[in-house]
């Protein structure tokens, strides 16, 4: 008899298994396929009525030569190299940028902490690409920002800082700072007061009792902030297209390139999937670690 507790744990694993796992396999699947400028399906083809030697035959033909051209060409690995390292130094922007927003909004009054957390959230309500858009027409040699520098006489021509890493960094430091915001509001709202007035109490100022309290408390939701903002920050695509340079290599780019105007799935598939594999380690580090802590913090 089916109880309601297994129709309860039913509806998430096949949602996983049918947008999560299913595309994966067939990702990986098209990663061993013939590399071929063509559309699907990719050669070698399973045949239902082939039986076990049908399915012999398929799985003898899959190889891992895609792979190996990606070992072979140094490209793929420098735009992996360079998206790590983009989206590292752009989560540590967006946690410096959000860290304090966070502990604002939690030290200000409860109508003017709904109003910032609107203002956090707002930006969600509107298109990402319109967003991103308008860093254009603020950032580029005519923009708002290099006419406000000219005006005040800061400098007599304009900056270039349009198709930089600068407004690279900008755009994703912007884009994602709700997905830092909020994880680290979530924590620091919980946070017991009496501990900071203990420390203070026993002789601390405020600054080492935020150093020696605040900071070490709030390490889960920096810790969730900075996943929520590197993830996505790797395979990130429209920042570095439409606010980068042609100097900015990024592997969403490459992934573009290689689907769409290549038109050669298999190796995009691989980059694909090596891509993930990536992704894999630091969320598996980080429940490595919150396991560890949370095994010494039980009595």
């Amino acid at each position: 008899m089916i109880t309601r507790r297994t129709l309860l744990i039913a509806v998430p694993f096949l949602w996983l298994v049918l947008l999560f796992a299913v595309p994966l396999l067939m990702a990986f699947r098209i990663s061993l396929s013939q590399a071929t400028t063509a559309i699907p399906p990719y050669l070698p083809v399973l045949r239902p009525g082939g039986g076990w030697a049908g399915l012999k035959d398929f799985l003898s033909q899959l190889s891992f030569d895609n792979y190996r051209f990606l070992t072979s060409d140094g490209l793929y690995w420098k735009a992996y190299v360079s998206s790590l390292g983009i989206a590292f130094r752009a989560t540590v922007l967006t946690l410096l940028v959000g860290y304090p927003i966070a502990y604002g909004i939690t030290r200000a009054s409860d109508p003017w902490r709904k109003v910032l957390l609107m203002a956090v959230i707002l930006p969600f309500w509107t298109s990402f690409l319109i967003r991103i858009y308008a860093w254009i027409g603020i950032l580029s040699n005519e923009g708002i920002l290099n006419q406000l520098l000219m005006g005040l006489g800061l400098t007599h021509a304009p900056i270039m800082m349009l198709k930089t890493p600068f407004a690279v960094y900008l755009g994703i430091t912007y884009a994602y700072l709700p997905l830092m915001v909020l994880p680290l509001y979530a924590t620091l709202e919980r946070l017991d007061g009496s501990l900071i007035e203990a420390a203070q109490d026993l002789g601390c100022s405020r600054l080492k009792a935020f150093w020696l309290v605040t900071l070490p408390m709030s390490r889960w939701g920096v810790m969730a902030g900075c996943l929520l903002v590197f993830i996505p920050a790797i395979g990130e695509y429209v920042i570095p297209s439409l606010l980068g340079g042609s100097s900015t290599l990024m592997i969403g780019r490459v992934l573009f390139d290689e689907f769409f105007t290549n038109q050669d799935w298999p190796v995009a598939s691989a980059v694909a999937v090596i891509l993930l594999a990536l992704l894999i380690v630091p969320i598996a580090l980080f429940h490595k670690v919150q396991d560890h802590l949370q095994a010494k913090e039980q009595p």
